[in-house]
């Protein structure tokens, strides 16, 4: 599993967007960028710094994956038939850490991986400590009996701020199947994601 050693909440603060819709982000205090020159006024971006900032916004949204696991999903992505960029979205979906994340059993993308990698998700009742495992339609998630008591899932449960989205169907708080692969219209993002210009960026 790759860790994220940086603050979370960088991420939002160099973007100027709330990118998880999380109530406490930094970015609902101060919209303008970090350090000394954050207030200055930008400049107009090329086409390959919007590009690159539309991959790190949407890299970054998935918690962080390492730019060799996200440039290999796109490049299944692009072998796929069909629109590459919904190709893109789909896979990233089907991320056991994301399913989790969607299923509100972790309230944040960085929680949902740790709970896996602590052994704490099923999948067709077989334990998977593995993040980003491919689920596919039809499989069943669970959250062993530990891990229902914990703070955190707990916490997670009671969110106001997300709901669980219609390709994941709950059956209690603790079990839910991966219904069918989403299209990006279908994907709760708090914030515009772009994909056709995550696959520009690879295209160059």
């Amino acid at each position: 599993m790759s860790k994220r050693k940086s603050a979370k909440y960088k991420l939002d603060r160099r973007m100027g967007e709330n990118i998880w819709g999380r109530p406490n982000s930094p970015v609902n205090k101060r919209s303008y960028g970090p350090g000394q020159h954050g207030q200055r006024r930008k400049g107009k971006m090329s086409d390959f710094g919007l590009q690159l900032r539309a991959k790190q916004k949407l890299k970054g949204y998935y918690g962080d994956v390492t730019e060799k696991q996200f440039k290999r999903t796109y490049q299944e992505a692009a072998r796929m038939k069909g629109d590459t960029g919904q190709n893109l979205i789909g896979l990233l979906e089907q991320r056991l850490d994301m399913v989790v994340y969607r299923a509100k059993f972790a309230p944040t993308i960085f929680a949902a991986r740790q709970i896996v990698s602590h052994g704490h998700v099923y999948v067709n009742g077989v334990k998977c400590n593995i993040a980003s495992r491919r689920v596919v339609v039809g499989d069943v998630i669970t959250l062993g009996k530990k891990a229902q008591e914990m703070a955190l899932v707990i916490e997670a449960q009671g969110l106001p701020e997300r709901d669980i989205p219609d390709y994941v169907s709950a059956d209690g708080n603790a079990k839910v199947t991966f219904t069918r692969v989403p299209k990006l219209d279908e994907v709760p993002y708090p914030v515009t994601m772009e994909p056709n210009l995550v696959v520009e960026f690879y295209s160059r």
